[in-house]
């Protein structure tokens, strides 16, 4: 079994465990846990200007990619967007405490953030407020400010003050909130959020191109305008934006769903599949194997284990067992396809072509091979398997945070210095990602649970040195190295020293980490550029 195939059995495995024990965790929630569901209104805009309204929902978006990479769960635009009409309200209306309260126990929030802002004289001032919904408690006010073209600082600095009042131990550094990818300069970002609120599908792809064209790196805008340009079919466009989301970025996965959508209805069969294979190599959910399942078949390869894995995930979704019984017929055994039908029509009664499909397998029970495909497909029914065209940004998300709750009720159960491991590896998984603020929260929850960690200290110490905090970074590789000697702040430190154009003092330190680590690629590669600028390696 290769690499792939053992991680990706070890991830459905895990997905299995997931659904499994959610129903365990939202029975038997720990009272020491505050919830962690966030709703984040549009915030009001008091500068009295209306050409600057559209910052109000940029709040919402900020804070939520923030909240998501710092181990809280956000409510969707869309969900609010529902609970809005829901409520019979417009979506820009200002809400009171009382109707804000209404929109939370709607939406099962256990915090809302509502907040305002000015801007005068090219700042904004922005102030916030963090409602608990059970105590129905208001928090003091929170408060920042920044020149207008670093309001996505500002954001990001308002999200880490939320979170302290949130969580008094939350464990992520200011800094590590300020360096977080996701920004562009102001232009684009209001194309983006001007985008993605329009209602017009024109306006909207024509706002996220311009924010593209100015910020060609910017990930959530590239996102939007693949799903914008696939929602209206133009799939040949939305396949060469999404192709374009940076690999580390938190929104690949979806971006990757899409575009093996994409791909799919420009019928890629072979491309959509590595689409979906991407997507559920990371986060191995029903709908995603069911797609890779129905683009492998497509390409007229087998594919009923797999559609078997998507079943023993969901066994309650009828189209799930419709591919499966197709998948089986394909294989000339109509006998065993035919219970998988049935079941497809006790959980879907109406389904026609399901009720046609079982008709044509009763009749032909008796035949095998090309027989059995010619008298299926004769009239010209030709039943395809079904693939899944929508990305429910909420249950994915919901996924992966159920996913770390699993994870740490299994963690729980390990002797401190077994999960500081654990964790410390989580983190260097988020930080190969390029996930930082992702990464800090697994390290700082290693080094709570063992202080003595060499390799969780480590770990912040590359978390400092990409928020550009240096002094920290060298001061917490130091801290490694004291615990015990290790190739990772070494390297740190050699990276330190190298900015400070100090050739000697990283040729040290690279010699350090290839005497702990000779096959360490970094120090490897940092060996020949001191050689290259003319320093001795000892």
């Amino acid at each position: 079994m290769s690499n792939l195939h053992r991680l990706r059995a070890s991830l459905f495995l895990f997905a299995c465990t997931l659904f499994s024990a959610t129903a365990a965790i939202s029975q038997s929630p720990d009272p020491t846990t505050p919830g962690r569901l966030v709703l984040v209104l549009p915030f009001e805009n008091r500068s009295g200007d209306p050409t600057l309204n559209w910052i109000a929902d940029s709040f919402p978006d900020t804070l939520d990619r923030r909240f998501n990479s710092s181990g809280f769960l956000t409510i969707t635009r869309d969900d609010r967007q529902f609970a809005l009409d829901h409520l019979g309200l417009p979506i820009d209306f200002r809400p009171t405490r009382a109707t804000t309260i209404r929109i939370a126990q709607t939406l099962d929030a256990d915090y809302v953030i509502v907040g305002n802002y000015n801007v005068a004289d090219g700042r904004i001032v922005v102030q916030a407020r963090v409602l608990q919904v059970k105590q129905l408690s208001l928090s003091a006010p929170l408060e920042d400010s920044s020149e207008l073209p670093k309001l996505f600082d500002c954001e990001n600095a308002i999200a880490w003050k939320i979170a302290r009042q949130i969580d008094p131990k939350f464990p992520v550094a200011l800094q590590t909130f300020l360096a977080a990818p996701g920004g562009a300069k102001l232009s684009a970002f209001e194309n983006f959020i001007r985008g993605i609120e329009s209602t017009s599908s024109v306006d909207r792809i024509k706002r996220l191109q311009a924010s593209v064209n100015e910020a060609p790196d910017f990930a959530a805008a590239l996102l939007a305008l693949g799903k914008a340009q696939y929602q209206a079919r133009q799939y040949d466009q939305a396949a060469a934006t999404l192709a374009k989301v940076p690999a580390d970025d938190r929104v690949t996965l979806e971006a990757n769903f899409f575009l093996g959508l994409a791909r799919f209805n420009s019928a890629k069969y072979a491309d959509a599949q590595k689409a979906f294979e991407l997507v559920a190599t990371r986060l191995p959910l029903p709908e995603v194997l069911n797609n890779e399942a129905v683009a492998q078949s497509r390409q007229g390869k087998d594919a009923v284990a797999l559609f078997r894995q998507v079943i023993a995930a969901d066994p309650n979704d009828p189209d799930y067992h419709f591919n499966l019984g197709l998948a089986i017929l394909r294989q000339g055994d109509p006998a065993h396809a035919q219970p998988e039908i049935d079941t497809a029509l006790k959980l879907r009664p109406f389904d026609t072509e399901a009720t046609e499909l079982k008709s044509r397998i009763a009749a032909n029970l008796h035949l095998t091979g090309t027989p059995l495909t010619n008298a299926i497909a004769a009239g010209g029914f030709e039943p395809l398997e079904r693939i899944r065209r929508t990305f429910s940004e909420a249950s994915f998300r919901q996924a992966a945070f159920q996913l770390d709750q699993v994870r740490a009720m299994r963690l729980a159960t390990l002797p401190p210095a077994e999960q500081a491991t654990q964790y410390t590896q989580l983190g260097n998984d988020y930080l190969a990602q390029g996930l930082v603020p992702e990464a800090e929260r697994e390290f700082q929850t290693a080094l709570a649970g063992d202080p003595k960690s060499a390799a969780a200290r480590a770990g912040i110490a590359q978390v400092r040195e990409r928020s550009g905090a240096d002094a920290d970074a060298r001061s917490e590789s130091q801290a490694s190295l004291e615990l015990a000697p290790n190739a990772a702040a070494y390297m740190v430190l050699a990276r330190l020293d190298l900015k400070q154009n100090d050739l000697a003092a990283a040729s040290t330190d690279v010699t350090s980490a290839l005497k702990l680590d000779p096959k360490n690629g970094s120090a490897i590669g940092m060996k020949q550029q001191l050689i290259s600028r003319g320093q001795s390696i000892p």
